[in-house]
């Protein structure tokens, strides 16, 4: 979701902060506490019987529901609540048409990379890069990811605090170490059970605050309809723009479908979605929840638009203050709010609650992805001897740790200036790379170790070239500096600059490759990972004298050729490495054992997988790829 993000001195408060009464901060409190205390009840029940298991996976028994809002929360961060609403302010409804990217961008995952994941029965979502490649690729994804996340987790704290404090006068270090500390108790002694239900909570404080905006604002501009009204008489009300260029900002073409590789990054390969899935008690359960997103995810892009619309219609008729006029992207709809709730008190402290919410989820969502990944991917191979009771204690202090550094972090953002705009970006450049890492894998078995790691490098050195020079080719325009759109994946996060409707003149070069839409990152850097990948792995052999997991497969062309006439299908059929296999074993081979073929369904994750990566490396279902 867009958002403006300025790195420039704040402005003072609003000269009417006194709108921020007490019953305000006792709503704002309320948040704090009710999610400290559903963190507190997770961790005291069954308090020393804890296992490693419940605390990162919770148990593998969450059911449908809460995973599917825990999904939608980590999406819906601060970043978004105020940075929808401002794109819609400024540049009309065009941005509405991402909506059409979610059906592509959930389905794949509900259908491909939930099942590969559920059936190997995975904690760490590179666990699959060692079971697919080597151990090698498995540390080079992990190591990406937290350099990824440890840069973003600081920045996705401090940004809306500042933005609050510009606004509300809200004390900016009070508001950044409250939260800091409060989602890292939570989150360490709760684990992911209690990540999970924190984040349905919060989920419903941003309904809630996002609902009442709407409401009291349409009540006093007149009405829907004259919002509506407003809009359309302004061309705030945008058509669908079939512009094929990949260099024009928003259109069809690149919400609707450069963003379904924006989605596929974060829902797809994600470590905070994919631990959500796993937690799942069976693998139906995943699959759905993974769908019920997609309805929660429209509405809330909806509400977000709405507030846009509705805050258009009210300056329409209510002039701005000067304080406002001069505001960054990131603040307009916090003085909006302060402005348009004054008088109702508790409204505006339930609109603060709603944006803090967003900050919590995210941030206890990395927390706990962060001790996942560096448990099981860095310290368990490494020290299998662990007993489960260090193994807990350990979990607990990393995900602790990873909260203190995320206070570090947030520091070391306030002192960073304008290079915390690339600080920010940092997490929509390395999403792609990633996303084309798990793609190379999971659909192409002749990828191999060495093209997998070269195809990485390829797309991340890709993708810092477009993006950093993206932003110092824009920081030395000679135009007026323009404040960052960042979307937040993680909620969206992706990179562009909000650029006025028109310039001087239209760039070429590399100028113009630095104007891609951010949205066609993830595709441009995820795409270069599977071609550079490619041509290294047949350069080198391919899997010729390497062993291939057929489990980590997924077969496009078997899949594609069975839509076709059984006639075409005879003629088109060729020899592969599941030829041999019935349908469904040569995709995912868990059903067989010693040979035997297991009845399949809405089951628990098969035992041979429990037994980890060095036992499915010797178990029969692993074949021997002898060609390309």
């Amino acid at each position: 979701m867009s958002v403006g993000v300025t790195t420039s001195a704040p402005l003072p408060p609003a000269s009417d902060t006194s709108a921020f009464s007490l019953v305000d901060y006792v709503v704002f409190v309320l948040l704090l506490v009710l999610s400290l205390a559903i963190g507190l009840y997770h961790a005291c029940r069954g308090w020393g019987q804890h296992t490693t298991g419940q605390l990162l996976m919770a148990d593998r028994k969450m059911s449908c529901l809460p995973v599917a809002l825990s999904l939608l929360a980590t999406f819906q961060s601060a970043v978004a609540i105020l940075g929808v609403p401002s794109e819609i302010y400024r540049f009309g409804t065009q941005y509405w048409f991402l909506g059409c990217c979610y059906f592509l961008g959930l389905l794949i995952p509900a259908h491909i990379f939930i099942p590969t994941f559920y059936r190997l029965h995975l904690t760490s979502a590179y666990e699959y890069l060692e079971l697919r490649f080597n151990k090698t690729v498995r540390v080079c994804g992990t190591v990406t990811f937290i350099f990824q996340m440890v840069i973003y987790m600081g920045v996705v704290l401090y940004a809306p605090s500042l933005a609050l404090n510009a606004v509300t006068g809200f004390d900016l270090w009070l508001s950044v170490l409250t939260l800091g500390i409060v989602c890292a108790i939570y989150t360490a002694l709760g684990g992911l059970k209690a990540v999970i239900w924190t984040d349905v909570f919060q989920t419903l404080v941003m309904f809630l605050g996002q609902l009442a905006v709407i409401i009291v604002g349409s009540a006093k501009v007149g009405g829907l309809g004259h919002v509506w009204d407003l809009a359309s008489q302004h061309g705030r009300i945008s058509g669908i723009e079939l512009d094929p260029d990949p260099f024009v900002r928003h259109t069809f073409w690149t919400l609707a479908f450069g963003g379904v590789f924006m989605m596929l990054s974060l829902y797809g390969v994600n470590q905070a979605q994919v631990q959500r899935y796993l937690s799942s008690r069976t693998e139906k359960a995943a699959v759905l929840s993974c769908y019920a997103v997609f309805p929660c995810q429209q509405v809330v892009l909806c509400m977000g638009c709405l507030i846009g619309l509705v805050m258009f219609a009210y300056y329409q008729e209510h002039p701005m203050s000067i304080q406002q006029s001069q505001a960054a992207p990131d603040q307009f709809v916090l003085y909006f709010v302060m402005d348009l709730l004054k008088d109702l008190p508790g409204l505006p402290g339930l609109f603060v609650a709603c944006l803090f919410s967003g900050s919590l989820s995210t941030i206890s969502s990395a927390f706990n992805s962060l001790a996942t990944v560096t448990m099981e991917d860095l310290i368990r191979p490494w020290f299998p001897e662990f007993s489960e009771v260090r193994a807990t204690m350990l979990s607990r202090i990393l995900a602790f740790g990873y909260g203190l550094l995320c206070l570090g972090m947030a520091y070391v953002s306030s002192q960073m200036g304008p290079v915390l705009q690339a600080a920010i970006s940092i997490f929509g450049m390395v999403g792609g790379p990633l996303l084309g890492l798990f793609c190379l894998g999971m659909f192409f078995p002749c990828a191999n170790p060495p093209g997998a790691i070269v195809g990485l490098l390829a797309g991340l050195v890709m993708a810092f070239w477009i993006g950093i020079g993206s932003l110092v080719s824009n920081m030395r325009s000679s135009l007026a500096p323009a404040p960052w759109n960042e979307s937040s994946n993680l909620t969206t996060v992706t990179m562009t600059t909000l650029l006025p409707p028109t310039t001087l003149s239209r760039p070429a070069g590399l100028q113009r490759l630095y104007s891609l839409s951010y949205l066609w990152y993830s595709a441009h850097n995820s795409t270069t990972v599977i071609v550079v990948g490619l041509i290294v792995s047949l350069l080198t052999g391919g899997m010729r004298g390497r062993t291939l997991n057929p489990r980590t497969i997924y077969p496009v062309l078997p899949r594609l050729l069975a839509l076709l006439p059984v006639s075409c299908q005879k003629r088109l059929r060729c020899k592969s490495y599941s030829q041999d296999l019935p349908e469904d074993t040569a995709v995912f081979p868990e059903k067989m054992s010693n040979g035997i073929l297991k009845d399949s369904g809405d089951r628990e994750a098969t035992p041979v997988a429990e037994e980890g990566p060095a036992h499915q490396e010797s178990s029969p279902a692993i074949l021997q790829e002898t060609s390309l």
